[in-house]
């Protein structure tokens, strides 16, 4: 086991290992640690624990020291600045006549880089902004491209829901979404129904999907053929969360069809005649469309 201490650099942001050596900081506390690009300031999530050496990429970086006043005082005035770098890079930007869209900016803790995020639909040639932005601000710069769930995350924004975005809240880990979780939520499948802000898959699609999944075990699809009490019947509608199902009850040898929909309790299903492979193969393809 490993001793460490998690921190976070960004609100919502990933959460880090550091080695605290002789320190021994507390959740809430801000630190200075070594990170590949130099020294950062960041928040301790949690008290220092121990964590087993499979989650952990070694070597660990240190905490340096505990923040004081004097760090403090420099992390927020590298966020002052920020405005103000923005307003020149978007400047420089014009000047080149570049196709990108300025995001955000961040200066390390120590001034010793700058870094500019944007987005942009291809490559973007930036060779001479660089030259142009190293002039002004005599320290490294470097442009970071992104995409629309990292540009959404950093931005901020209100989802469908009417609440503040979870990417730029608390979600720090981005996890694949497909479009079949919809599929087993019954949602519609309709990808402007389900999609964020960002234009990619709602991200909540995934916060239930296990429960969506455990729930319908040994449930009936729609389309299935059930017999329940004798009589075979057709899964019209399946409810979940009551355990019911709406079905249309076959007609016997002889006797005429009725349209007429019957709900049942799961229960009293005694046997389960699942469709044809070939249905579940063109709904398949259809998700697949929709997906592309």
């Amino acid at each position: 086991m490993i001793r460490v201490t998690s921190v976070r650099f960004k609100t919502a942001g990933k959460v880090y290992y550091f080695d605290p050596g002789e320190f021994e900081p507390k959740e809430g506390d801000f630190v200075i640690v070594e990170t590949a690009r130099g020294l950062e300031y960041g928040e301790v999530i949690e008290d220092v624990k121990e964590v087993s050496s499979k989650e952990v990429v070694s070597p660990l970086k240190s905490v340096i020291r505990i923040a004081n006043e004097a760090d403090t005082k420099q992390y927020k005035e590298n966020q002052e600045k920020k405005e103000k770098a923005l307003k020149t890079c978007q400047e420089k930007v014009d000047k080149h006549n570049l196709p990108m869209k300025l995001i955000d900016v961040e200066y390390t803790f120590d001034k010793s880089k700058v870094i500019f995020y944007f987005a942009a639909d291809g490559r973007v040639d930036f060779r001479e902004l660089v030259k142009d932005l190293a002039g002004v601000f005599k320290m490294r710069i470097e442009l970071r491209q992104i995409g629309v769930r990292d540009e959404a995350k950093m931005i901020g924004g209100i989802g469908t829901c009417g609440r503040p975005l979870c990417c730029h809240t608390w979600l720090s880990d981005f996890e694949p979404v497909s479009i079949k979780m919809a599929k087993v939520q019954n949602l519609s499948l309709n990808p402007t129904k389900i999609s964020g802000i960002c234009g990619r898959l709602m991200c909540c699609l995934k916060y239930e999907n296990d429960v969506y999944i455990d729930m319908k075990r040994n449930l009936p699809d729609p389309g299935d053929k059930v017999k329940i009490g004798g009589q075979h019947a057709v899964v019209v509608e399946t409810n979940i969360f009551k355990g019911t199902l709406k079905v249309k009850y076959l007609p016997k040898n002889g006797e005429e069809g009725s349209d007429e929909l019957f709900i049942v309790d799961k229960s009293e299903i005694t046997k389960i005649e699942k469709r044809k492979p070939k249905v579940e193969e063109e709904i398949d393809e259809e998700i697949k469309k929709l997906e592309d």
